[in-house]
């Protein structure tokens, strides 16, 4: 092309010559005055308390950044709103007018970091066609306010932020050569409001739709928690140098700059599933009462309908702040100690029908098991394509036999659940800082229906579901390329006990490797590892019902790992060992523990199966595939194993731990977890149905 333009230069129209030159972000808001006032502020707001370079220097900078980007006008009116909102703020809607320096300041900087996500360097900015396509689901990544954007879609071209901010319908999706720039024509602005600032409001403004649930969490003194954001004493030792920033750990050829990112927070979060004040009015409760007269009422209510365990043991006066009280047991049952998005309260990635890279139909069912803040209960949050939405405690007939497809077949009338309504207008999914309120349509508790039911089926939980940390601080599935965001290096517990669930020796540097994109054929293609002479003990979900149960633990072997012994019970001071030292370089094929692959007779690979448990091993699930694709997955590959752990009896009202050990004098082998499972002797040691492979 060079020689052909140098052979015809002399007959070159230069006046009409196209000059291939992109705006940067800055200079492109700089060239339109209707983006006046915001370069303005980008100019004067700074990237963060402890630096003196403004965000409008980033904006000018290699790199990729989305900014919703308001007009003059949008900015205009934002100070109308909040002139008439806080006229003790400001004595009238201008940014000369605002009480103190100070304060503006303040607000300027809220409308800045709410504007732009920074993607990092790995990672492209959004336009509209990236965005999530579920309707409310967030962006993936947050932005320099630490909040997540949601997508709400009105029709064909109107898009919402966060339910309330649109974007124009023409001036999207404007490229420039370091990110792109979306138009919005109201300021995004979310009010930094807690859970418990929420459910304050509520209360003092009688407001309808969730008045019952907010009078009982204040009368169980629960504001003071739903009040918390962020861990400071970690967000200072972070910024002091105190916690290292990152970390230079090699794990497998991943990770080409070998360095290991740490959190730059410790954030807290919640999650709340609600009966809305509409149920109550159908059982004879009215919300609007006094706290005096409602308390007791709903207390009634919840013991002539039994929404508890024959099992458990609690008070039902009014000192409803123990945690011996009926009605606190109650409440805290719907609340996870972590806030999780529309879109993340089941995780899709790698199970067999599913394609990661559309993100669109869904394969077989999937559930995620958690424990519930309070006393320890288990709550399974459930999504299938027959269920059309996400259920807590189903418990559906499964197509689950060797030659099944593990489609839900059915679902009795009393095993449905609770259905999450994530799509309903009283869904609180941005307006709280720190959580989440879904509505849910039928009452939710610990009762001895959903206790027995999980008592009768196989429970695998991911590592990384231990720890409420992880989906606070969007460690845990991050959406992100970026190696700040796949490789995250824990701080040690003798630094800062960052994982409340997890405690380090002191030899220990343990990163969690997100593996976004990645096809692995582990269940949701993420990884915990750790290298040193690692010695980690975790804190374990509790068992549903008095029983026997088998602990399993789920490996991907290879000859980076390491040879680890595992402790159990229930004495955190005094764990016994478990078993004999695992070596986790060897594949079930070379244990020579009676490994065969499945073959066409069914009745033979059952034989199989049981040869290999009497050696404490099982073969990786047909459920986890590395690429969605039902040919590929766990149990055909011989680099997956279970092993059994123990087969002991577990009881709920005990807390449970597992501690993994090195026993090698090598540094640089590996410690690996995916995932676990509790299987009760019912499902295991079944005559009459054995264990499905699924």
């Amino acid at each position: 092309m060079i020689l052909l333009l140098t052979a015809c230069k002399e007959n070159i129209d230069t006046s009409a010559r196209y000059v291939f030159k992109h705006d940067i972000a800055l200079s492109y808001l700089q060239k339109h005055e209707d983006y006046s006032q915001y370069v303005g502020m980008l100019m004067q707001t700074p990237i963060s308390r402890y630096s003196e370079s403004k965000v409008g220097q980033l904006l000018g900078a290699r790199g990729h950044y989305t900014v919703f980007a308001p007009t003059n006008e949008a900015i205009d009116s934002f100070l109308i709103e909040l002139h008439k909102k806080e006229p003790d703020l400001l004595s009238a809607p201008s940014w000369d007018a605002f009480s103190s320096d100070e304060k503006r300041d303040s607000i300027r900087n809220v409308v800045v970091m709410n504007s732009i996500i920074d993607s990092g360097d790995m990672d492209e900015c959004f336009m509209t066609w990236d965005f999530p396509t579920t309707d409310k689901a967030e962006i993936p990544l947050s932005n320099m306010n630490n909040r997540k954007l949601s997508v709400h879609y009105l029709g064909v071209d109107s898009i919402l932020m966060n339910g309330k901010y649109p974007l124009d319908k023409k001036q999207r999706d404007i490229v420039v050569t370091n990110g792109v720039i979306h138009q919005v024509n109201r300021v995004i602005a979310p009010d930094d409001i807690t859970a418990a600032g929420y459910i304050q409001d509520v209360i003092d403004r009688n407001k309808p739709g969730y008045l019952l649930i907010a009078k009982v969490i204040q009368a169980c003194g629960l504001m003071d928690t739903l009040s918390k954001i962020r861990d400071e004493v970690y967000e200072e030792r972070y910024l002091r140098g105190e916690i290292p920033e990152y970390v230079f750990l090699y794990i497998d050829w991943h990770n080409t700059s070998e360095k290991n990112y740490s959190p730059k927070h410790r954030l807290y979060g919640f999650t709340i599933f609600a009966e809305t004040d509409d149920f109550w009015l159908t059982q004879g409760i009215d919300p609007q009462e006094p706290s005096a007269t409602l308390l007791p009422k709903l207390v009634q209510w919840i013991l002539d309908n039994h929404q508890y365990s024959d099992d458990d043991q609690f008070t039902t006066g009014t000192d409803y702040e123990s945690e011996e009280n009926l009605l606190y047991q109650w409440v805290t049952y719907h609340i996870l100690p972590f806030r999780t998005s529309a879109d993340r309260l089941v995780f899709h990635v790698n199970e067999s029908g599913y394609n990661y890279r559309t993100r669109t139909t869904l394969g077989i069912p999937m559930y995620e098991i958690y424990t519930t803040m309070g006393k320890r209960r288990l709550l399974k949050i459930y999504e299938s394509k027959a269920s059309e939405g996400v259920y807590l405690n189903r418990f559906p007939n499964l197509d689950n036999g060797r030659r099944g497809t593990y489609q839900e077949i059915s679902c009795d009338p009393d095993k449905v659940g609770c259905r999450v309504n994530r799509e309903s207008k009283q869904a609180v999914l941005t307006d709280i800082i720190n959580c989440c309120i879904y509505p849910i349509d039928a009452p939710l508790s610990y009762n001895d229906d959903v206790r027995d039911n999980l008592a009768k089926q196989r429970l695998r939980f991911d590592g990384m579901s231990l720890f409420p940390e992880a989906m606070n601080n969007e460690i845990r599935l991050k959406q992100s390329s970026d190696f700040v965001n796949q490789d995250v290096y824990i701080p040690n517990t003798s630094i800062y006990n960052y994982f409340e669930n997890m405690q380090m020796n002191d030899q220990t540097i343990f990163i969690y490797l997100n593996a976004y994109a990645y096809e692995w054929p582990n269940m949701h293609s993420d990884e915990m590892k750790a290298k040193g002479r690692f010695e980690l003990t975790f804190t374990l979900p509790p068992v549903p019902r008095r029983g026997t149960y088998e602990l399993r633990y789920d490996v991907l072997p290879n000859g980076d790992r390491g040879v680890q012994q595992f402790y159990f019970g229930s004495d955190l001071n005094h764990l016994p060992v478990a078993g004999i030292p695992v070596d986790l370089t060897r594949s079930i094929e070379s244990m020579n523990a009676g490994y065969e692959a499945d073959t066409d007779d069914d009745d033979y690979n059952a034989e199989i199966d049981k040869r290999l448990r009497n050696n404490n091993v099982m073969k990786g699930v047909l459920s986890v595939t590395g690429t969605g694709a039902a040919s590929n997955n766990e149990r055909t590959a011989t680099s997956n194993l279970r092993y059994i752990i123990v087969r002991q009896t577990m009881d709920p009202n005990e807390t449970y731990y597992l501690r993994i050990k090195s026993v090698l004098d090598s540094e640089q082998k590996e410690f690996y977890m995916d995932y676990m499972e509790y299987c009760p002797k019912e499902v295991y040691d079944n005559p009459n149905e054995p264990e499905d492979i699924w």
